[in-house]
Formats: structure tokens, sequence, C-alpha cells
């Protein structure tokens, strides 16, 4: 596994999901981890007892990272409690309901692009002059294989992940000089706890499309985002990293 000993990281919306697996893979790689929730903290605490089990140097962060003073609080905290953030991990997401574009409002189509733009925007605003001043620094955006695959249905989920993955590619070019990175990675559908009930036959249906003929499990979005954050990854960034058994091999 590569290592991260010494780094920082924060990823947000880590509570649970995703979040959780990459927090843990980080985590396991050697990074002090910085995990954040807005609302569940129960759910929190457990991660947190999970990560400390697993050997891990964790804390806990409360705060709403689509709002400006709370972003840069949760920073400052991370950095006083943790050290300063080195590795940025954008994953905190709302719930991406599947409908017709005459059934959403413009409101929801904002609610995307504050988490998925404004979000990055406003994390990587407060945590770049210290990434600035070592010229060492990796943000690794969770973007989502429906831009790829230009999924029906998901008309404001699909536009804010373009936008997303747009102003990644052109951030990656602006801190190259610095010696940041700014990659993606773009999973498929990986089933998490908010996927309890779904549909069996959609699930199904799903499952007969990947190449690989089985499920991801979360810790395979971690390990992809660990390789983004290590040393190793120092010449790969303005990427984007599918993690979905094939559906988009390009």
């Amino acid at each position: 596994m590569y290592s991260l000993s010494g780094r920082v990281a924060l990823v947000t919306g880590s509570s649970k999901g995703l979040g959780k697996a990459i927090a843990k893979v980080l985590g396991e790689a050697g990074a002090k981890v910085a995990i954040n929730y807005q609302h569940d903290a129960a759910a929190a605490e457990k991660t947190l007892a999970e990560l400390k089990a697993a050997g891990c140097d964790a804390a806990l962060f409360k705060a709403n990272v689509i709002d400006q003073a709370e972003v840069q609080r949760l920073c400052q905290e991370v950095a006083q409690q943790l050290g300063p953030i080195e590795i940025l991990v954008p994953n905190a997401t709302p719930d991406q309901p599947q409908k017709p574009i005459e059934q959403y409002d413009w409101d929801f189509y904002q609610s995307m692009l504050d988490f998925f733009i404004k979000s990055p925007y406003l994390l990587t605003r407060a945590t770049l002059p210290h990434m600035k001043q070592q010229r060492w620094g990796r943000i690794i955006n969770i973007t989502s294989e429906v831009f790829h695959r230009s999924v029906g249905g998901f008309s404001a989920y699909v536009a804010a992940k373009g936008g997303q993955i747009g102003w990644s590619r052109s951030m990656a070019t602006e801190l190259a000089p610095f010696g940041i990175t700014v990659n993606t990675v773009a999973p498929g559908w990986i089933p998490v706890e908010r996927h309890e009930k779904d549909p069996q036959e959609v699930k199904d249906s799903y499952l007969s499309v990947i190449p690989a003929r089985r499920w991801g499990v979360p810790n395979d979005v971690g390990y992809a985002v660990t390789y983004y954050a290590s040393n190793e990854a120092s010449f790969v960034t303005g990427q984007t990293l599918c993690v979905n058994g094939g559906i988009t091999p390009w």
C-alpha cells in the first residue's frame, strides 16, 4: 500500500458510505484523517471508533461543507487538531432522485451545484495556502460514472458532475506548477447503506452490464483515492479514474 505517513487528509461526508471507506483506507495508509459529517453524529462516532480500532489516527469534525463560514471553521479546526490539510477529498453528497426533468425545479439543480462545484471550490480556497507554501497537495474529487454514461433521469446530478470534472481539469492545469495535483474518481453504482431498499430487479439489471461480473465494494474507491494521494502519483493530474468494473472503458 502507498504510504501517506504524516499526511493530513480531510474527507467530507465520511461518516458512512463511500466516504467512510475512503477515510479508512487513507488512514490505513498512514494519513491522519479528518472525518466530516453534518447530521448523523451516531454514525460518525461509530466510524471514528472503527478507524481507531484499525489503528488509524482520526478525529471527527461537524460542518456544513456548502457554507463558506463553516468550511473556513472546519479547515481551521482540522489544522489545529491534526495539522494543515494536505489531501482534500470533497465527497459529501445529497440524495439524487431519478425523475424526468419536468419534475425537477431549479432549487434542486442548485443543490447539486452547491455540493459538487461550490463545496470543492470553497474547500480548495481554504486549503490552498498551505499546499502552495509547501509545494505539495492532493485534491481528489469524487464524481460519478453518470456523466460518462449520460444517464437519463439524473439531469441535475449529471450536469453538476460534468461541471465538477471540468472544474477539476482546469484546476489541475492551474495548480500543477505548485506541486498540487487535482484528479477525480468516478465510481459506478457501488451499494452502500442508502441502497438497502433499492428494488432487487434494478440491482440485477445494473449488475448484468458490469463486464467484471461483480459488484464493486467501497474499498475499491478508497484504493483509487489512495493512489491519487500518494507520492507515486505526483505526475498524474487532471485525470478521471472510473471505478466501475469496465462499464466505461475509455
